[in-house]
């Protein structure tokens, strides 16, 4: 492309192949800095959308209704993404509302922080309650109220995709299908329940679905293999 000089040149510089990496690397730079991040500063909108989370133990008659509402940053844009801003926890149950009101506070503080709040998931989650805690249908253990709540957390995490999660290949859903035939096979098919009865609690995933095959425990819901 030809270009007409009108000026009296004063000075010039050949531009090297690093002089326009350098260039380009900064043009990129100067377009992330102007994407809308999340930080504690971010101004609430006057609408946020969000998903509610039913929790029902058998600790307790009454339900827990988790509300995560989330922020939409760079709205319209191909950087477009959604972040938790806010979580709410209801109950008819009076009995926690100190320590819950104390947490969703801390959460939401958290939240607004910006940066990488996956880290709350696996803390919450590794929460025990000294009383003993209970399985929920399908044969999930949870370890306590607290952990559920951080199973709550972490399914909203995935829903908006914060954390993606690790899905089986179809070859490892053979394999387990297969395991899964050979079990019931030997020892009866399971009546209404996700799981064979005779399975155990995997220590990978929580759930009642470790059974012996082939003389190796392997989980029929998340493929944990003692044998590797």
């Amino acid at each position: 492309m030809t270009h007409k000089i009108s000026k009296k040149i004063v000075g010039y510089k050949v531009l090297t192949q690093e002089d326009k990496a350098a260039a380009e690397q900064t043009a990129v730079e100067t377009k992330q800095q102007a994407l809308e991040r999340m930080h504690e500063n971010v101004e609430r909108p006057e609408v946020l959308v969000g998903s509610t989370y039913k929790i029902k133990t058998p600790q307790s008659e009454h339900a827990l209704y988790i509300t995560i509402n989330d922020i939409i940053l760079n709205q319209g844009t191909e950087h477009e993404e959604r972040r938790p801003y806010e979580i709410f926890i209801n109950s008819k149950n009076m009995e926690h509302f100190q320590w819950v009101l104390a947490l969703t506070r801390v959460i939401s503080a958290v939240f607004r922080k910006g940066g990488d709040a996956i880290f709350l998931v696996e803390e919450l989650k590794a929460v025990f309650d000294p009383r003993g805690g209970y399985f929920k249908k399908g044969g999930v253990f949870m370890p306590s109220l607290v952990a559920e709540i951080g199973h709550a957390i972490e399914a909203h995490l995935k829903h908006i995709g914060m954390i993606k999660p690790e899905a089986m290949t179809d070859h490892q859903k053979k394999l387990l299908d297969e395991k899964r035939r050979e079990f019931e096979a030997l020892h009866g098919a399971s009546e209404g329940q996700a799981f064979p009865e005779k399975a155990v609690l995997c220590n990978k995933c929580s759930t009642k679905a470790m059974v012996m095959m082939d003389g190796c425990m392997t989980c029929l819901n998340c493929g944990e293999s003692k044998c590797g």
